[in-house]
């Protein structure tokens, strides 16, 4: 292959339609000083309709003068070989119709799914285990960062795959608790907050078993929203006498609407796999020390369901949402060791 073929062939392989004068110098490998050598390649270019000057680049005020930027008129390609090769080289489990209907795009994804096709022809037998989301990442692509990014997502999706089709786990923080017991059945708390994490924490550690009358056996830090998904955590590495269903989880956060919200919503997430309620023993405490209160954060999401005032009688429930329609919340933090 000669330069000039060299140079064409480089200008085609421009991830982009459009291409500078210097641009064009710079593949042909042409000193400033051959101006004239670029003006006959140019117009060379432009009679063979390899590319098309662009007007509103305006010219460079050379003589004889040249178009800035030219737009690139790539071959017409035949599209069948790529349409062969989804329709009879790809496994079932890959859904075609997309890639079939945007071969473009299937030309750039190309290597990355031809990856995933080899691995479920020739190591599908990995799959029977599962494996964090970044080890099979890196099984099929040998980059374990692939499925997490937005591209690897997308090519899953085209290809109709889900993550549980692919038999993986998403990590997440691991979760802060302390266990005092360890047999089942037992009272398990989710703690909302680090403060009052560790002074259960503390008082379990002094010798007590019991909180607010409440024989405990875990208790656990939540961080906030971070349970959501940080709980999954607990299927996957609890111990057997932790994560057994005939566990009671008892829940403990603010109360504000923020922390009702993520009682309920953890409560949706999980209660098909383990027993979940509130910790109501530690509410009514924080109902009985209410005194002057601080205002509620603002823009809170106020939507609350039932599923938090429901477990409290009807007095009880007129008092939590009469604090809650105040704009004042009760924080976790009223409590402290000596209420334990």
């Amino acid at each position: 292959m000669n330069r000039e073929e060299f140079a064409l062939e480089q200008i085609f392989k421009y991830n982009k339609k459009k291409i500078t004068l210097d641009e064009i110098r710079n593949l042909y490998d042409l000193r400033i000083d051959q101006y004239m050598e670029l003006y006959d390649i140019i117009n060379e270019l432009m009679e063979n309709n390899k590319i098309s000057i662009i007007k509103s680049s305006k010219l460079n005020g050379r003589t004889p003068p040249l178009y800035n930027r030219y737009k690139i008129n790539f071959p017409e390609q035949s599209f069948e070989q790529y349409k062969e090769e989804l329709n009879f080289k790809m496994v079932p489990e890959l859904e075609i119709t997309y890639y079939l209907n945007h071969i473009e795009q299937y030309k750039l994804d190309r290597e990355k799914i031809l990856q995933l096709n080899q691995f479920l022809l020739e190591k599908r037998e990995l799959l029977d285990t599962m494996v964090s989301l970044n080890e099979r990442s890196f099984q099929i692509w040998n980059y374990e960062k692939e499925i997490s990014e937005k591209s690897g997502k997308r090519i899953l999706k085209n290809l109709g795959l889900t993550l549980e089709d692919l038999n993986l786990y998403e990590t997440t923080e691991p979760l802060a608790y302390y266990s005092v017991c360890y047999e089942a059945p037992q009272n398990i708390i989710i703690v909302e907050n680090k403060d009052t994490f560790f002074s259960m924490r503390k008082y379990l550690l002094e010798g007590n078993n019991k909180i607010f009358g409440v024989e405990i056996g875990t208790i656990v830090y939540g961080a906030g929203k971070r349970i959501w998904k940080n709980f999954m955590d607990f299927f996957i590495c609890a111990p057997p006498y932790l994560s057994a269903k005939q566990n009671q989880i008892l829940y403990f956060g603010d109360l504000d609407y923020e922390g009702i919200i993520i009682y309920e919503k953890f409560y949706e997430m999980y209660h098909m796999k383990c027993k979940i309620k509130i910790f109501k023993e530690a509410y009514l405490a924080m109902l009985v020390k209410r005194e002057k209160l601080p205002s509620t954060k603002e823009k809170q999401n106020t939507s609350i369901g039932t599923l938090f005032l429901e477990q409290f009688k009807e007095a009880e429930q007129n008092l939590i949402c009469q604090i809650l329609k105040q704009g004042i919340y009760i924080p976790q933090e009223i409590l402290n060791v000596s209420d334990f």
